[in-house]
């Protein structure tokens, strides 16, 4: 009997543990919270592309064929080298005032920190056509030299700004605060301890940057860089402008000029596939390689004084980019107004503001918090399908605003009309336009755009955050949600708000997705800014561009100087 009793019991026993192990195994089967909603986002993000991405099998009656014969060959050498040139400008330009802000203490260097993101706020086109103002032959630039030296035009030679290498210049110095930001965000994340070990072997300040810290800061480095290289894909008006043909002013031309909506929504996905292969072949080349640190300590980082000559090298090369990218255009747009204002800005400028801020901010927070929710997801269940996903929906960064704001206005205006059609039919109450035209759409155009930008700052921040912490965290009793607010949120406050910043300056120069997708008399200061200067009335123009200048100047600063005090062991000196 007593034999029985204990065999019952070891069979119960075996039971038991075999139930737990197969509600374990089902448990992992099932898909969890985070990754439905992961899921979820990333599936509505990815909508707008998906419509675009749908027409590529489409049949163009050899509208296709005849763009590849003639022009295609054009766009990509010209696409190739825009792309080339921006990048290796951004990257010098991004990573090495970003070490020198944060690791070196040089007359200024205080001052630059938040100095050197100014050029973030001035819109691409605006630049061009500035620049285009002063250096053109009739500027004041070549009219000066011709009146001082004597010459005539046949005496000297100028470069053209209107032309590829001009496009590069213009690109590089508004574009290069991307790099910058997300390099000095991953710098002021660094260990001191890595840097002291670097520093026991016998490396100095600079084989500890390329040795140590350059490999530690990579993936923030390499995220800011393909934000650049689409941002630069996607440019439309400084290119346009400059008339060098690139993939962008193609699908403009095609939709808008030849009437071929299906063609130019093939060249876009082809801009996408290509985006995409660039990342692809990034994430490869790293490999299973890991980019956290092995310590928590976290002190106040060190600094290398600069002087003498050094210091003087070091002060010219953040101030060259900062007066070329910000005070020059700045003070070129101050002459311009006070010399021929818009006479109706006066009258519209708190409203033009309100509308730009409102958007930007509304963007920015829903940005932030759905990038959270797709890494994490990733991070917590980094299946194929989820990582296909998050690829997807932040593909929209490289196709242009205004094939973003297609891909949203087809899927809504369906919504709307099948809606509009069944109520008329059953309750005869027209809705009208619900969806297509409204701030919804709008902000919603934004997420498709700007997603990718917040998502690859806030991957590449919990990327360096070692796995351990989760497991200790969830050893504790914390939930999957608790870990990520009590201890990766906190640890992540710099790139959080560098995420936010980023989409928030974007916002406000985004131009060609608000003017198709708007609301009816819905302006902001872009509009206004773009419209003047189209038609050739910079002059005009200049105060609604200052305008978006001086908005964006002041969530740059504070936003920097909470990115310095968010790193761990910070302490003001």
């Amino acid at each position: 009997m007593y034999g029985a009793d204990r065999f019952s019991k070891v069979d119960a026993l075996t039971f038991q543990s075999l139930s737990t192990a197969a509600g374990r195994a089902r448990h992992r089967l099932m898909p969890s919270g985070w990754t439905i909603a992961t899921l979820a986002i990333a599936c509505l993000v990815a909508m707008p592309v998906i419509v675009v991405l749908s027409r590529i099998l489409v049949p163009t009656d050899g509208v296709w064929s005849h763009l590849a014969s003639t022009v295609l060959p054009y766009y990509l050498a010209n696409t190739a080298q825009l792309v080339l040139g921006v990048g290796t400008g951004t990257l010098v330009l991004g990573v090495g005032t970003a070490w020198l802000v944060t690791m070196c203490r040089f007359p200024g260097s205080r001052v630059l920190e938040w100095a050197l993101l100014l050029p973030m706020a001035v819109p691409a086109y605006v630049m061009a056509y500035v620049y285009t103002d002063l250096l053109q032959f009739v500027g004041p630039v070549q009219t000066t030299l011709r009146e001082v030296m004597g010459w005539t035009r046949r005496d000297y030679w100028f470069p053209e700004i209107r032309s590829l290498g001009g496009a590069v210049v213009m690109l590089t110095l508004v574009l290069y605060p991307y790099v910058y930001l997300l390099s000095r965000a991953a710098f002021l994340e660094q260990s001191v301890c890595v840097l002291e070990v670097s520093r026991t072997l016998g490396r100095g300040p600079y084989r500890s940057f390329f040795g140590v810290a350059l490999p530690l800061a990579r993936p923030a480095i390499v995220a800011g860089l393909a934000l650049v290289l689409m941002e630069v894909l996607a440019d439309f008006g400084t290119v346009q402008y400059f008339a060098v043909d690139t993939f962008t002013t193609g699908i403009y031309r095609t939709w808008f000029a030849m009437g071929q909506p299906v063609a130019a929504a093939q060249l876009a996905s082809v801009l996408m596939l290509f985006v995409l292969a660039l990342l692809l072949v990034e994430r490869w080349s790293r490999g299973a390689a890991k980019f956290h640190h092995t310590t928590s300590r976290y002190r106040t980082l060190p600094s290398y004084r600069l002087r003498g000559l050094r210091g003087v090298l070091a002060l010219v090369a953040c101030v060259l980019p900062l007066i070329l990218g910000f005070f020059v255009p700045g003070a070129a747009l101050v002459r311009l107004a006070m010399r021929e204002g818009d006479a109706l800005l006066g009258q519209m400028f708190w409203r033009l503001a309100t509308n730009s801020v409102l958007l930007a901010s509304l963007t920015a927070a829903l940005a932030v918090a759905l990038a959270l929710v797709i890494a994490y997801g990733l991070r917590l269940r980094p299946s194929p399908m989820l990582k296909g996903a998050a690829r997807v929906a932040s593909m929209g960064y490289a196709v242009p605003g205004s094939v973003i704001a297609i891909g949203v206005l087809i899927p809504f205006a369906r919504f709307d009309n099948a809606l509009d059609a069944f109520m008329v039919e059953h309750f005869g109450i027209s809705t009208g336009l619900l969806m297509s035209g409204t701030i919804g759409a709008l902000v919603f155009a934004y997420l498709v755009r700007f997603l990718a930008v917040s998502f690859n700052t806030i991957e590449a921040s919990l990327g360096k955050i070692r796995q351990n912490m989760d497991h200790a965290s969830r050893i504790l009793g914390q939930t999957a949600s608790s870990t990520l607010r009590k201890v990766h949120a906190p640890l992540m406050l710099g790139s959080l708000l560098t995420a936010g910043l980023l989409v928030f300056v974007d916002v406000m120069k985004e131009l060609p997705a608000t003017m198709i997708v708007r609301p009816f008399n819905f302006d902001t200061l872009a509009v206004r800014t773009y419209q003047l200067a189209s038609d050739e009335r910079l002059a005009e123009a200049a105060a609604p561009a200052l305008a978006i200048v001086a908005v964006g100047i002041i969530p740059v600063i504070l936003l920097s100087l909470a990115i310095t005090r968010s790193r761990p062991g910070h302490a003001d000196d």
